[in-house]
């Protein structure tokens, strides 16, 4: 299954990676615009999938990816947070319980894809039931794979979203972030905090794992906390600089040299990063509410058009 942006570039196929014994992760190239990361745990008779994908299409490869590694059906379908791109695809796995925070399910409720052409460039759907969460949780809960336990955890802040949740294998030490982490891809927190995802890195630094899988990027190892730190402090100083200079945050974008970050994938991002992060050093609280629509706008301006989707 290969993935074609609307400008005709070819993206490399999905891959699924063993992680761990029976804990796989499925790592979707190139993972720019809603282009993300699952995974799924594999028991003798039941899957745990961590994250469904932002299309029909996508959501159908990650099934039939699933279904090469074992016949076994998925029972329970955790979702990190209730971006589309995790969540959209929710519905075609009829047999799941599934499983999500409490504000995941309450602000999937009603949400649908973007106006193509609008805000990213058209992508193709397709047939997307809702399916929000059924079985919510504040704080978190213990999912069991056999005798595998994966500690799905609110990560307790406004971080990447207001509801991010890890999962965690505190046995294998293998971490699915959600979103949370980007590797190689801009960290994106318009709809969270940027104060907050620095103390949720220090959360996940604390689990020492071993293997972590990001919301977007390749697998790594927790060196990638230290990376994503670097980044979100960056535009910590930039904003304060902008709020004090009294500059829009596309303004203060536009006069802002990216330096070692302009090569990650998205780098508009640090347009919607500002709209937060502005809004955080004039005294605005995690996750409070932005204008979110303005932000976008100000990003496709930043980059000269609807923002690169290949998905």
């Amino acid at each position: 299954m290969s993935g074609h942006g609307t400008d005709g570039g070819a993206l490399p196929d999905p891959r699924v990676e063993e992680v761990s014994d029976g804990v796989f992760a499925y790592i979707q190239p190139d993972g720019t615009w809603w282009i993300n990361n699952t995974g799924f745990v594999v028991g003798a008779s039941r899957v745990l999938a961590v994250d469904a994908c932002s299309t029909e299409r996508r959501t159908r490869g990650l099934l039939a990816a699933i279904g090469t590694v074992t016949g076994a059906p998925v029972r329970t379908l955790l979702n990190t947070h209730h971006h589309g791109d995790h969540t959209f695809g929710n519905g075609w796995f009829p047999e799941a319980t599934i499983v999500g925070h409490e504000e995941t399910r309450r602000l999937m409720i009603g949400q649908v894809p973007p106006p193509d052409g609008v805000f990213f460039e058209p992508v193709e759907w397709g047939e997307l039931p809702p399916a929000p969460p059924f079985l919510t949780y504040r704080d978190g809960v213990d999912i069991w794979v056999d005798d595998r336990r994966v500690e799905a955890r609110f990560i307790g802040t406004a971080a990447h979203t207001t509801n991010d949740s890890i999962a965690w294998l505190p046995d294998r030490g293998v971490l699915f972030t959600g979103d949370l982490v980007f590797n190689g891809g801009t960290p994106f927190l318009l709809s969270g905090s940027i104060a907050g995802a620095l103390d949720a890195l220090d959360r996940l630094r604390a689990l020492s794992p071993r293997v972590v899988v990001p919301g977007h990027g390749p697998a790594c190892g927790p060196e990638v906390f230290d990376r994503t730190e670097g980044y979100l402090r960056f535009v910590q100083r930039t904003a304060e600089q902008a709020h004090a200079a009294g500059l829009s945050a596309l303004d203060a974008a536009r006069e802002t040299d990216l330096g070692e970050y302009a090569g990650w994938l998205d780098s508009e991002r640090i347009v919607g990063n500002l709209h937060r992060a502005l809004l955080e050093a004039g005294g605005g609280g995690r996750g409070a509410d932005l204008d979110v629509v303005a932000a976008l706008r100000d990003m496709v301006t930043y980059h000269g058009g609807p923002l690169r989707c290949a998905a």
